[in-house]
């Protein structure tokens, strides 16, 4: 077979491209370090007593067992201080987008479907959606706590391939946690890790391009 026409047929292969969240489309790792340093700095209490006092809630927000709403009042008490929930959309809103993902993504746009797969709370999610404008750029959205699945198994992407209409070989998803990679890899989904410390597009694009993805010079 001539290189020319395995390369078409490997192009042509990629469908959908799937970007993680927190540490791929933002600059923070996870959404819980964004959300416990703004409300230190936000209350003056230690960054060590907020994450405490949210942490073991933390599963169950991603599951959309509990909402931050219903939690509050608990974690005002363990505090031991009464803070205004309406902080909780102020830290929501201070979550640093990676800019450069983003114009990745749209420039991906271009031949591709992009959506979103990730582990997040419902309410953090559902006001990042209206500030960021996600539901422009990105579809499907897939938010664990709205459907009960995490990455940690294969509900979630197979959930995600019923939205999008799509099988997994015609998908990529992109992570920067390799145990989130796992159950997406035995679906069938093309991976790639991220290093988010790195935060190297660059590198990202190359492998990109050695999964077939065209993309225009950068």
């Amino acid at each position: 077979m001539p290189d020319w026409l395995q390369d078409t047929m490997e192009d042509s292969l990629i469908k959908l491209i799937f970007f993680d969240y927190d540490g791929v489309l933002t600059t923070d790792k996870t959404g819980s370090l964004t959300t416990n340093r703004y409300l230190s700095k936000a209350t003056g209490l230690e960054f060590s007593r907020v994450k405490n006092a949210l942490s073991r809630y933390n599963n169950d927000l991603i599951l959309g067992k509990t909402t931050y709403s219903r939690i509050w009042g608990n974690v005002c008490e363990e505090l031991g201080c009464e803070i205004n929930i309406s902080l909780l959309k102020e830290a929501f809103e201070s979550t640093p987008i990676n800019g450069p993902m983003f114009s990745l993504a749209q420039q991906l746009k271009s031949n591709y479907a992009i959506g979103i797969i990730t582990d997040n709370k419902k309410d953090r999610f559902d006001h990042l959606k209206i500030t960021q404008k996600l539901d422009k750029l990105f579809s499907p959205i897939v938010v664990s706590a709205e459907i009960g699945m995490s990455k940690q198994g294969t509900g979630i992407f197979l959930h995600a391939l019923d939205r999008a209409s799509a099988v997994s070989e015609e998908c990529i998803f992109i992570d920067n946690n390799r145990d989130n990679l796992i159950a997406a890899t035995m679906v069938g989904f093309r991976t790639i890790f991220y290093d988010d410390e790195k935060n190297d597009i660059e590198a990202l694009v190359l492998s990109l391009r050695n999964m077939g993805v065209i993309l225009d010079k950068r």
